[in-house]
C-alpha cells in the first residue's frame, strides 16, 4: 500500500453534538438571538441534504450567512454514520485552510492544514487535509490516491476557484473525481469569466445560456430580511482630477461625470494615487466614521483594500498620520501575514491595510467600515470585498463602504441584493457579432487608445508614462437599498458630515428613514441658499490665490516629506471649504494664511 493510500490509525471524535454548538458563523461570536442553535436557513439546507443524501450538494450562501458550520455539521454526521472516513477541504488561501481546521477542531474533526504534497499523508491522528487549490493544481495524481484510499468527503470552499485557471478545473476534477461526496460552498456563485466551474451543475434558461444550479441558496437579501448580515451604507466620492498622458498632454476631468471608459480608468487611476488629496481626504472622511460607529460598537475595525503592495504602503503612512497609530498592513499571503489577521481580528485597533488576500473568505466580523482603492471592478471581486464588511454580531450594526464615484461600482454597489449564476455562455455584443461595426471609427478608437492610453506603447517601442497630477475629492452621494441620497458636497461640509455622523446601531428602516430625512433637510437649506445673492467672484484673484497656494504647498512638502495630497486635506481639516478648484477666495486666503504660518512654527 502506497504513503498516499495507507490510513490512518486513529478514530475519528467528530461530534454531531458539539457540531449543534458550534456558533453558526464561526469565528466570530453568534448574532443576536442564534447562539446553541442552526440558522433556518442552515436546517433547511441540512433537511434537504439528508433528505437526498447526494453525492455532489452546491450550496451558495452569502459571506457572514455561516457556511463553514453548515458543512462541518455535515461532515460530523457522515463521519458518525460511517459513510465517509475522512475529510479534506479545499480552500483557496493559506489563512483560511489555518481557519477551517480551527473550526473543525472545534466539533472534533482533526483537520492538518500543514500537510504538505511532499508528505504524501496527513500526520498521526488527524481525520483529513485541508489544502488549497493551488497544492491540489500541482499534484492532482497525488491527492486522487488519497481520496481513493479511503471513503472521503470533500468539501470545496469558495469553490468557484476551481475554474480559476483550466488546469486548476482539470486538477480538482482529476483528483477528487471518485470522492464518495464532495460538498462545494461559496458566496458568489458567478465567475466574471466562462470557465466551468468543476462538479457544478449548468442548466440553460430561457435564452439558452448555461447558468450554475444551486442545490440551496441563501441570499444577501434573504439573510438581511434575518439580520444575519449588516445592511451597507455605500458612500461615494467624486473629485477633480488631472493627468498627463505619455504624449505630454495635460487632461482634467470629473470623477464621477460621464466620461469615455478610458478616460473614467485614468481618473480612476488618479484619485488612487497615494500622493493626491482624493485618497487621504477619503481616508479622512471614514476615520470619521469609524469613529462615530465605535461610539456603540467599541471594536469596530475599519479596512482599506489596495490595488498593489506600494499603494497600500503609502495608505498605510497616511493613516499613521491621520490616527497616531499604525495600521496592521497585509500584503501577502504567508505565515506572518494569517498572523497579523489573527491578532487584528483578536483585538480592537482601528485599521487593516490589505491587497488582494483579504477580499475573500477571511473572517475579520469586527470590520464595519471599508473603503474600496483598487481598480478592479469585476462583481466577483466587488462582491467578496464587500462580503468582508457584512458579518453581522448583534442587531442593528451596520457596514459602511467608501467608493470612488465610477459608474461600474455604482451600478454593482445598487444591484447587491441581487441574486447571480455563473453563466457560460454570454451573448455577444453587437461588436462581436461584427454588427455596426465601422472600421475607421475601430481604428480611429485604436489610435486614440494607444496615444492617451495610462500604458500606452509609442512609436519607439517604449512603455507610455501615465503621471497623475492632482486629485481632489468631494462627497457625491449614499446608495442604500437601491437608493441614493444626498447631493455633492465638499469634504468636511455640514452636509457630508450629515451622513458620515449617522448613528453605528440602526436597523435597515431606520437607516432609510434616517437618510430620507437628512437628504430632504439638505434639500432645504440648499434651496434657500441658491435664493441668496451670490456676490461676484474675482476670478483673477482666484487664479492667483490658487498658484499661491500650490507653491506654498509644494515648498512644505518639500520640507515636512508629506505628499502634496496630504497638505491638502490637512488644509481643509483645519479651514474647512471645499476642494481647491471650487474654493472660494476667502477659503483659499485661509489656507495661504495657516500655511505661511506653518513655515514660521505656528502649527
Amino acid at each position: 500500500m502506497s504513503a498516499a493510500a495507507r490510513p490512518s490509525s486513529t478514530t475519528s471524535h467528530a461530534s454531531t453534538s458539539a457540531a449543534s454548538h458550534l456558533p453558526p458563523a464561526f469565528p466570530g461570536r453568534a448574532p443576536w438571538g442564534t447562539a446553541g442553535k442552526l440558522r433556518a436557513w442552515q436546517a433547511e439546507a441540512l433537511d434537504l441534504y439528508r433528505e437526498r443524501s447526494p453525492r455532489d450538494f452546491l450550496a451558495v450562501a452569502t459571506p457572514g450567512a455561516g457556511k463553514t458550520t453548515f458543512a462541518l455539521r455535515i461532515a460530523t454526521e457522515l463521519l458518525e454514520a460511517r459513510v465517509v472516513r475522512r475529510v479534506t477541504v479545499v480552500a483557496p488561501t493559506e489563512h483560511l485552510k489555518k481557519q477551517w481546521a480551527d473550526a473543525a477542531a472545534r466539533v472534533g474533526i482533526r483537520l492538518d492544514p500543514n500537510f504538505s504534497n511532499a508528505q504524501g499523508r496527513h500526520g498521526h491522528g488527524f481525520d483529513g487535509v485541508a489544502v488549497t487549490y493551488a497544492q491540489v493544481a500541482s499534484k492532482p495524481a497525488l491527492h486522487a490516491a488519497r481520496t481513493t484510499a479511503e471513503r472521503t468527503l470533500v468539501i470545496l470552499d469558495e469553490v468557484h476557484h476551481g475554474g480559476d485557471a483550466l488546469s486548476w478545473g482539470d486538477a480538482v476534477r482529476e483528483a477528487f473525481e471518485d470522492a464518495t461526496r464532495r460538498l462545494s460552498l461559496t458566496g458568489t456563485p458567478f465567475r466574471s469569466d466562462t470557465a466551468a466551474i468543476p462538479f457544478v451543475e449548468y442548466a440553460r434558461d430561457h435564452e439558452g445560456i448555461r447558468r450554475s444550479v444551486a442545490d440551496y441558496t441563501y441570499g444577501y437579501g434573504d439573510a438581511l430580511r434575518d439580520h444575519v448580515v449588516r445592511p451597507v451604507i455605500f458612500l461615494s466620492y467624486s473629485g477633480s482630477m488631472r493627468w498627463r498622458t505619455r504624449a505630454g498632454d495635460e487632461v482634467s476631468a470629473r470623477l464621477g461625470e460621464p466620461l469615455t471608459k478610458d478616460m473614467t480608468a485614468q481618473a480612476w487611476r488618479t484619485a488612487l494615487d497615494p500622493n493626491g488629496e482624493w485618497i487621504p481626504s477619503v481616508l479622512a472622511a471614514a476615520d470619521r466614521r469609524l469613529t462615530e460607529v465605535r461610539r456603540a460598537v467599541p471594536d469596530a475595525g475599519a479596512m482599506i483594500i489596495a490595488t498593489d503592495q506600494t499603494d497600500a504602503r503609502a495608505y498605510a503612512g497616511h493613516l499613521a498620520r491621520l490616527t497616531g497609530e499604525s495600521p496592521t498592513v497585509v500584503l501577502s499571503d504567508d505565515d506572518g501575514a494569517s498572523d497579523r489577521i489573527d491578532e487584528f481580528s483578536a483585538g480592537d485597533s482601528r485599521w487593516l491595510v490589505a491587497v488582494r488576500m483579504v477580499s475573500e473568505g477571511v473572517d475579520v466580523p469586527r470590520l464595519a467600515v471599508g473603503v474600496y482603492a483598487t481598480s478592479t471592478a469585476t462583481p466577483l471581486f466587488f462582491a467578496q470585498a464587500v462580503g468582508r464588511f457584512v458579518r453581522a454580531r448583534k442587531r442593528g450594526e451596520t457596514a459602511s463602504v467608501f467608493l470612488p464615484s465610477v459608474p461600474q461600482l455604482l451600478g454593482l454597489a445598487s444591484s447587491l441584493e441581487l441574486e447571480r449564476d455563473h453563466a457560460l455562455d454570454r451573448p455577444q455584443t453587437a461588436e462581436e457579432q461584427g454588427l455596426e461595426y465601422n472600421p475607421e471609427d475601430a481604428l480611429l478608437a485604436a489610435a486614440n487608445a494607444e496615444q492617451n492610453g495610462p500604458d500606452a506603447v509609442g512609436p519607439d517601442g517604449k512603455q507610455g508614462t501615465f503621471v497623475a497630477l492632482e486629485a481632489q475629492a468631494s462627497f457625491d452621494r449614499v446608495l442604500f437599498d437601491g437608493g441614493e441620497f444626498g447631493t455633492e458636497a465638499a469634504v468636511g461640509s455640514d452636509e457630508e458630515l450629515d451622513f458620515l455622523g449617522l448613528p453605528g446601531l440602526l436597523d435597515a428602516d431606520q437607516v432609510s428613514a434616517l437618510l430620507r430625512q437628512r437628504q430632504a433637510d439638505q434639500l432645504k437649506g440648499r434651496r434657500r441658499t441658491q435664493a441668496a445673492p451670490v456676490e461676484e467672484m474675482d476670478h483673477r484673484k482666484q487664479a492667483e490665490l490658487r498658484k499661491e497656494l500650490a507653491q506654498l504647498v509644494g515648498a512644505w512638502s518639500r520640507r515636512s516629506g508629506q505628499p502634496h495630497g496630504a497638505v491638502h486635506a490637512e488644509l481643509r481639516r483645519r479651514c474647512g471649504g471645499p476642494e481647491v478648484a471650487l474654493a472660494d477666495p476667502a477659503q483659499l486666503t485661509a489656507r495661504v494664511e495657516m500655511l505661511r504660518g506653518w513655515f514660521v512654527g505656528k502649527r
